[in-house]
């Protein structure tokens, strides 16, 4: 698979909710960092990361705004939608993917921690 191909499976597998098939898409080093954040390192790290992320979300749809290849680096526009209850969370988001021999090794996402934070209250009813 090409870089981007390695990606939009990753993303495909999100979408799903499908952890396991989405963590098989990364290198054993993976760093995971949503800035500001600290990095997750590793895919153990990193799929319990995602589960708890996706864990309140009946539906899960990340569509791509934009997005480019730039040798084993891909980066990407997404507005990563999270059906919540009855209403969306949708945090827009600008990442970046680094692929190794085929794998991820490092995704990159940056975005409004106030945008998500204050979206979330809101579906979830504060708690």
């Amino acid at each position: 698979m090409t870089p981007t191909e390695t990606v939009n499976a990753f993303i495909a597998a999100i979408e799903r909710k499908d952890i396991e098939a989405a963590i098989a898409l990364v290198t054993d080093d993976v760093s995971y960092e949503n800035m500001p954040m600290q990095p997750i390192v590793g895919p153990e790290a990193m799929a319990t990361t995602l589960e708890m992320f996706l864990a309140p979300a009946s539906e899960v749809e990340w569509p791509i705004l934009r997005q480019f290849e730039v040798g084993d680096i891909v980066v990407n526009e997404r507005l990563d939608r999270f059906r919540v209850g009855d209403g969306w969370l949708e945090l827009p988001i600008a990442g970046i993917f680094e692929v190794t021999d085929g794998k991820i090794s490092l995704w990159r996402d940056y975005f409004d921690m106030a945008t998500y934070s204050g979206q979330m209250s809101e579906l979830t009813g504060g708690s």
